[in-house]
């Protein structure tokens, strides 16, 4: 169950993700490029980064990344104390100096985002999708689609914790049909 739990938290985070960087509208369905870093990112002109900045922002998509650095770090200190026991209170200290001096570097995810936008999008379509999040329903959309997308994640949870279990036993009848009770 808790491989499932995990892989469900990675699935939810991806799907979070590909939710804020879907269209507004369902006309425009392309299939996703099989690797993000297989495919180098061209420079956007410069109001399509402006328009893709503000989509960014009417999302709040920064609210995803807040804490990477100090998450980062955190992470980082953790590994670095579990070979070095004996430095914990030398890497308590350096995880608050590294944490300080890195404060901020999380707005070049945002901008890696913004430039994403410019790839995936032209400027024009950039500026209709600004245009339409302005709008009734796209502010509606912008203001209802984090608790949707919430209450599909706890679906998708549900239904994937009940789904395991149907599967566990039908690997449990199966292996029951072969004489092996697990």
């Amino acid at each position: 169950m808790k491989l499932v739990s995990k892989t469900l938290s990675a699935a939810g985070l991806a799907l979070a993700l590909a939710v804020i960087a879907a269209p507004a509208s369902a006309q425009q369905k392309q299939a996703a490029p099989a690797a993000p870093q297989s495919t180098p990112l061209k420079p956007g002109t410069p109001a399509a980064m402006a328009a893709a900045r503000e989509i960014l922002q009417m999302k709040n998509a920064s609210a995803m990344y807040a804490g990477a650095v100090p998450g980062l770090v955190q992470k980082t200190k953790e590994a670095l104390l579990q070979s070095n026991l004996n430095y914990q209170k030398d890497l308590n200290e350096v995880a608050v100096i590294v944490a300080q001096k890195l404060a901020g570097r999380e707005k070049e995810i945002g901008e890696g985002m913004a430039s994403v936008y410019a790839n995936e999008f032209t400027e024009q379509e950039l500026k209709d999708l600004v245009t339409f999040y302005k709008s009734p329903l796209g502010k509606k959309l912008l203001a209802t689609e984090p608790r949707a997308i919430q209450f599909s994640m706890s679906y998708m949870n549900a239904w994937a914790q009940n789904f395991a279990e149907v599967i566990n036993g039908e690997f449990r009848a199966e292996m029951r049909k072969r004489g092996k009770e697990i």
